[in-house]
């Protein structure tokens, strides 16, 4: 029987590969690596930059329809709070239960029509809001995509 440290050991080579060929191809990979990294930071800080573009033009549009949006409320409190004065004045100038019941149905009717209307006043608003706002990220997107169709 022999002993294992008596065999003598031989040394294996693959003839497809010498060992001149694996560090230039690692180099290949790594320097491939290294450009689609570079590729998709230029895209990132592209992305940023549009995004920092995007970003005044709505902050502005949502702060000027914020601010209307704001006085149109106002607005409708104080010619609720007027309307309510009023409609206390003339109860107190009523003669008879009749004339308070029919001034007081009237008095619901309007308040009811004028909410109504102060509701769609301000869902035109919303909406005109909405689309102007949107608009810069609509135009961001649309350019990403013909950006990627592109490539």
């Amino acid at each position: 029987m022999t002993k294992i440290s008596e065999r003598s050991f031989e040394t294996i080579e693959n003839p497809g590969s010498s060992s001149l060929k694996v560090p230039d191809q690692f180099g290949a990979s790594v320097e491939k690596g290294n450009k689609k990294v570079t590729e998709a930071l230029l895209k990132l800080a592209s992305g940023a930059e549009a995004t920092q573009k995007m970003l005044p033009p709505i902050l502005e549009t949502t702060s000027l329809f914020g601010n209307e949006l704001w006085w149109k409320t106002i607005a409708a409190l104080q010619a609720d709070a007027e309307a309510s004065f009023s409609h206390l004045q003339a109860l107190l100038g009523a003669n008879s239960p009749s004339q308070i019941l029919e001034q007081q149905s009237t008095f619901f009717r309007k308040r009811v029509e004028t909410s109504l209307q102060h509701a769609k006043e301000v869902r035109v608003l919303s909406s005109r809001a909405v689309e102007e706002i949107s608009k810069p990220v609509k135009d961001a997107f649309d350019k990403v995509l013909t950006d990627l169709k592109a490539t």
